[in-house]
């Protein structure tokens, strides 16, 4: 074992890595949550008002529940990796320019939802 491998911030480091993963997971779900509740208070809004309602909330449903889905999906293949990651360094088989393929995942749909939200928006003005 080389000194690199016995370096506890290197290990530390790893766990960071994990807990900003959780966090970002955790911030995927309550924004979820929040966007599948959003629906339901508009139409009561809608409700106190005598408005007819517009539309129904089901896209603001399947949108929130979806971010919760990822949320958690992004917190069970953060554990995965950072065992991965661990058990690597343990080794001493990490390679360096490996990319993240997790978070380019993540951004790359982070982004397809926001621009499916986008042209929601625009639609229906």
């Amino acid at each position: 074992m080389n000194e690199q491998q016995k370096d506890p911030r290197i290990f530390l480091a790893a766990e960071r890595t994990l807990l900003a993963w959780i966090r970002t997971g955790l911030a995927m779900m309550g924004f979820g949550f929040v966007v599948a509740r959003f629906g339901l208070f508009l139409r009561e809004v809608q409700a106190v008002q005598h408005a007819t309602p517009a539309q129904s909330p089901r896209l603001s449903l399947w949108f929130g529940t979806a971010l919760v889905v990822m949320g958690v999906i992004v917190n069970v293949v953060a554990a995965m990796n950072h065992r991965h990651m661990v058990r690597k360094l343990r080794e001493g088989s990490w390679n360096i320019d490996q990319p993240s393929r997790s978070g380019v995942a993540v951004a790359l749909s982070l982004a397809c939802g926001g621009l499916v939200v986008a042209v929601y928006l625009l639609a229906f003005q």
